[in-house]
This record gives structure tokens, C-alpha cells and sequence, in this order.
């Protein structure tokens, strides 16, 4: 299960990032729902949402790989404790998806406008989403 959903969601960030690539041009917007959703094609070379711009791109890179590595070796060990599992497939699938963008263009691919928030893609919402569970479990743990 765990594979499936990683390649699952892993696939459609690098599909919806082919789409946005193939139809937009760097920086076009496109409204949605004007003045509240766009399909904002953005290189993004800093790390989630834009933050540490001005970092090497070798940097991600590492990190991202270190992640990976440090993640599939927990799941490895950890792949009974479902809610868990799933929390850290989330983060791989995203940090897997940035990455390969990293990797190929040297830079991650974001469209996702929301207008109030930083632009995005599917990698940093399964990240963020992973996170947020893994944080819920282990509040959750704390109190037990």
C-alpha cells in the first residue's frame, strides 16, 4: 500500500507539472476563480513555499536525499503502524516529486495559486499534509 500511494501521488505532481509546463509560460497566471484561485506557472528555487531562496541547489538536493533515505528506512521498520506509514509516504512522495524537479531542471515547478499564500504544487501539499498528521500523532502519543 504504501508504494501504491506513493506512486500515486508521486505521479500526478510530475503529471500536473508536465500539464502546467506544456500550457503555461513562465510567470503566466491563469484565473480559476479570479482574485481567489490561479494556475500560476513559478520557478521555485528556494525550498517549500519559496523560503531559502538564496541557497545552493546542492543543498536540497542533500537534504532531500538525506530525507529519503532517513524516511523509506522508517517505513521499512515502522510498516505496521498505518496512520504512521501513511503520514511518512505523504512526505516521501512530495520530497521524491521536488526532487526530481531539482534534479532535471534545477529548480521546482509550482502552480498552485491560492493569491494569500506562496504558489505550490502537489509535492509541497503531500508534505505538507504528512507533516501535519505526523505532528497530530505524535501530539496524540505525548498525551498517552
Amino acid at each position: 500500500m504504501i508504494f501504491i500511494l506513493v506512486l500515486i501521488i508521486l505521479s500526478l505532481d510530475q503529471l500536473t507539472k508536465f500539464i502546467v509546463t506544456q500550457n503555461l509560460y513562465l510567470n503566466q497566471s491563469l484565473p480559476v476563480v479570479k482574485g481567489i484561485f490561479h494556475i500560476s506557472l513559478i520557478h521555485n528555487r528556494g525550498a517549500a513555499f519559496g523560503i531559502l531562496k538564496n541557497q545552493a541547489p546542492v543543498f536540497f538536493i542533500v537534504t532531500a536525499i538525506f530525507a529519503i533515505i532517513l524516511i523509506c528506512f522508517d517505513l521499512s521498520k515502522n510498516s505496521l503502524k498505518k496512520v504512521y506509514s501513511i503520514s511518512l509516504s505523504l512526505i516521501l512522495a512530495g520530497a521524491l516529486g521536488n526532487l526530481i524537479d531539482r534534479l532535471f531542471f534545477g529548480y521546482v515547478i509550482d502552480f498552485l495559486d491560492f493569491r494569500i499564500w506562496p504558489v505550490f504544487n502537489i509535492a509541497d501539499s503531500a508534505i505538507t499534509i504528512g507533516a501535519i498528521m505526523l505532528g497530530w500523532l505524535i501530539l496524540k502519543d505525548s498525551k498517552d
